[in-house]
């Protein structure tokens, strides 16, 4: 299937491993320009560089997302290096599961305001796009309570909630908005990695919870992330993809 992505030109925060990565690299495959932001400067580098020696269009920052002020510049100077944005793809959570304060504030300024302050930053160049579009990765944390903390759950579902929001405000003007709820997702330097040697027992705990006795892959997150993004699903806004291999049990109605 052509996903229609040739030419058009695409953000992804959080792109440097994992999901993000994965969805900035199927973007490329597809013929996408591809900007992308993360907190560590040789990760950021070595995903451009990969990107690029793969033929692609590739721009890259090391930003923290919690900044506003560099977010915002990110956005703006991915806007100037690719000429234009047509797709954003928000990515990145402070990944706040303890029970306190803090993970409500590294919540509220990562999950949240990193997703409002890239929406509102790119939304001039969204406005001129012809195939304009918002995908913002929420969490299975959003839809039902689980063993993570409560911080990191509330916002997630907040996420969805938003997206659905922006869909229905932004449909008049073609931009179409949608969220990807992914189960727990396993790859080189993710937290599942770090879960898995530094607590086994917690680790074994979630993959018991999945029937299919595994976690996601992040390339198989990001083909339903980039799907949704694409022209290939233009008549999509306003739904949350849930992609968690039969994980959660509750209907989404």
């Amino acid at each position: 299937m052509d996903l229609g992505l040739g030419g058009l030109r695409a953000l992804v925060t959080g792109g440097s491993k994992g999901i993000g990565l994965r969805c900035a690299e199927i973007l490329a495959a597809e013929g996408a320009a591809v900007s992308l932001c993360a907190r560590t400067a040789p990760d950021v580098e070595r995903a451009v560089s990969s990107l690029k020696a793969s033929g692609a269009i590739a721009f890259g920052t090391p930003v923290d997302v919690s900044d506003k002020g560099a977010l915002e510049t990110w956005v703006r100077s991915s806007a100037e290096a690719l000429g234009g944005i047509d797709i954003v793809i928000g990515n990145v959570s402070a990944l706040a599961v303890s029970d306190d304060e803090d993970a409500w504030k590294a919540g509220f300024d990562t999950d949240i305001m990193h997703s409002v302050r890239l929406v509102n930053t790119a939304m001039p160049w969204l406005e001129k796009s012809k195939a304009p579009s918002i995908t913002l990765i929420s969490s299975v944390s959003g839809r039902e309570v689980d063993f993570t903390g409560p911080a990191y759950g509330a916002f997630k579902a907040a996420l969805v909630h938003y997206t659905k929001g922006l869909a229905w405000k932004l449909a008049a003007k073609g931009i179409r908005a949608n969220s990807v709820s992914p189960g727990n997702t396993y790859f080189d330097g993710g937290i599942w990695q770090g879960i898995e040697t530094g607590n086994p027992a917690l680790f074994a705990e979630a993959l018991a919870l999945n029937p299919t006795g595994r976690m996601a892959k992040p390339e198989e997150i990001a083909r339903g992330a980039v799907f949704l993004a694409s022209p290939a699903s233009s008549f999509t806004s306003g739904t949350n993809l849930l992609i968690d291999g039969a994980l959660t049990k509750g209907v989404q109605l």
